[in-house]
């Protein structure tokens, strides 16, 4: 049980952290949503992870002075974007307190994971909830609370807290709940701790962790729509239009920290978004200005200037807008549904965005609304897929603008699926609205569930936990077993017409005893073609479709 880190186990887990951080880079890629990044977060995280493990390579004395002083001082050179930067004073904060012992017991890691957060927040001239900053206090916090002397059982505590605050971060910042994603910084330094975590477990580093983003929706088809599309048109005039970045080098001998603080203090009368952190060898900058030219002379006056980048924020801004435009289609679809299997045969058929909606977990008008306007489409046609979920959809139309939204009144996930079926892209909107509202008359839909209390309907007395069989108006079966009861149902609903039969099981079903299902249905009417899907739905044993 390790309860002490030496310098040797220091390296090893910053070595940890950033194998970690690369391996989830994609991942965290991913949840990007600002249309004028300064780069990709999870990519950026781990160069600026990448630029400390290189700089702990050229250390020649072996304590961990050296060793700590290192990442900060790599961290802060190979800083890229605003998730980078901040992941380095975090990391400064964090060494700042490590370097100043031979060995770290738990109590001095957490002084460092305080000085951590403290360093961080310290580093944004007006720090924003629901980031990587919300994710590093959470961690912090629940650290100081901690009274395990172990360092094992000392990082799960604090990791766990980490992951819920990071699960929260969309209720803090809007533009993560329009998106359905959670922040990627917060995610990316998560990654960095959980790398330590194995190194100290003795596991080995490698390969991607099973991290799954916390998401509401998801883009699917060949014409999926990137995130940040959602948020593209609402993001209001850019105020400042040129992002600034350099380092300064070779500090004039008058210069000294005060200095640094005025020149952080005039960037932020000219400017906004502004970083200006470092020390007497170095100082690295970072601003939103119009002015790039002051901000460059003002810096001038403590020494040297390095890797100056100025970006034109108003020009990548207008890009983004036309290669929007450019990628704008006619029409698009969205759907609601619930289970993953159910889920992934809606972007099979081309469905553009799906988000989770059921029985218990109803969408809001909001929620359709903020997914619709992320489909890069004129014109939304939107699959309730619920009874109880149609009027929401017809609501979040008076919340929509800039486009049109078709509401197909699909009251079960397999009309749902006929009505993307009808989709034909060299179509009208309104003769396509027209061929689905037909196909979904052609479905006959009967769902196996069981009875949540003790009642009476039409000829069935039922009492709580009966397995039952209806369609969408009435209960035709009901009995103990779930494979009785669907036979009875599909016995029910099936007339001369039907030639196929399509059985999707639910979660709480095996793929063994559905089969064996699909196998007595075939049995039981040999003239038609008999197919089983793995729905994933909750609630619902089986969900039934006669076509």
């Amino acid at each position: 049980m390790l309860k002490v880190i030496n310098g040797t186990m220091f390296v090893n887990m910053m070595h940890g952290a950033a194998k970690n951080l690369e391996a989830n880079r994609a991942t965290i890629d991913a949840l990007n949503v600002f249309p004028v990044p300064d780069g990709d977060t999870g990519t950026n995280m781990s160069l600026t992870m990448q630029s400390a493990i290189k700089e702990l390579g050229v250390v020649k004395n072996n304590t961990m002075n050296d060793f700590a002083s290192a990442v900060s001082k790599g961290a802060l050179k190979g800083a890229r974007g605003n998730s980078g930067v901040i992941l380095s004073q975090i990391l400064k904060g964090l060494c700042g307190v490590i370097k100043s012992v031979n060995e770290v017991d738990v109590k001095t890691f957490i002084k460092a994971l305080k000085a951590a957060t403290e360093t961080a927040y310290k580093a944004v001239s007006k720090p924003k909830e629901g980031t990587i900053l919300t994710v590093c206090r959470a961690i912090s916090d629940a650290a100081a609370k901690c009274r395990k002397r172990e360092f094992e059982e000392f990082f799960e505590d604090f990791l766990e807290a980490g992951q819920v605050a990071l699960d929260n971060t969309p209720e803090l910042l809007p533009v993560l709940k329009k998106a359905g994603v959670v922040d990627a910084g917060g995610m990316g330094l998560l990654c960095v701790y959980r790398g330590m975590l194995k190194v100290i477990k003795g596991e080995k580093v490698e390969g991607e962790e099973t991290i799954e983003p916390t998401v509401k929706s998801s883009s699917a088809g060949k014409d999926a729509i990137p995130p940040e599309h959602a948020e593209i048109f609402n993001l209001g005039r850019i105020e400042f239009g040129y992002c600034t970045e350099f380092f300064i080098i070779n500090l004039k001998k008058k210069t000294t920290l005060a200095d640094i603080d005025k020149l952080r203090e005039y960037l932020m009368m000219i400017g906004d978004s502004v970083i200006c952190i470092g020390d007497l060898e170095f100082v690295k900058v970072h601003v939103h200005t119009n002015t790039p030219g002051q901000a460059l002379t003002k810096a001038l006056q403590l020494g040297e200037l390095d890797k100056v980048k100025i970006e034109n924020m108003l020009e990548q801004n207008r890009e983004l807008k036309k290669k929007y435009e450019a990628e704008k289609k006619p029409m698009g679809m969205l759907a609601i549904c619930s289970g993953k299997g159910m889920s992934a045969i809606f972007k099979d058929l081309s469905v553009d965005k799906v988000i989770e909606g059921g029985q218990t977990m109803n969408p809001s008008a909001k929620d359709i609304a903020d997914a619709a306007m992320s489909v890069n489409a004129d014109n939304v046609f939107v699959f309730p897929n619920n009874k109880n979920i149609i009027l929401a959809a017809e609501q979040a139309k008076e919340l929509i603008e800039n486009k049109k939204i078709y509401v197909v009144p699909t009251k079960n996930i397999p009309q749902g699926f006929s009505a993307a079926l009808e989709f034909n892209e060299d179509e009208t909107p309104d003769q396509n609205m027209l061929n689905m509202l037909h196909s979904i008359d052609n479905v006959t839909v009967g769902q196996v569930t069981y009875a949540v209390r003790n009642t009476k309907l039409g000829k069935f007395s039922l009492r709580e936990g009966d397995i039952i069989g209806l369609d969408n108006k009435k209960i035709l079966a009901k009995g103990k077993n779930v494979d009785d009861v669907t036979l009875k149902l599909v016995d029910s609903i099936k007339d001369e017409s039907h030639e196929c039969i399509n059985l999707y099981y639910g979660s709480d079903v095996s793929e063994e005893d559905a089969q064996s299902l699909c196998e007595k249905v075939q049995e039981a009417y040999p003239e038609c073609d008999v197919e089983l899907y793995n729905g994933g739905q909750p609630i619902y044993y089986y969900i039934v479709s006669l076509e």
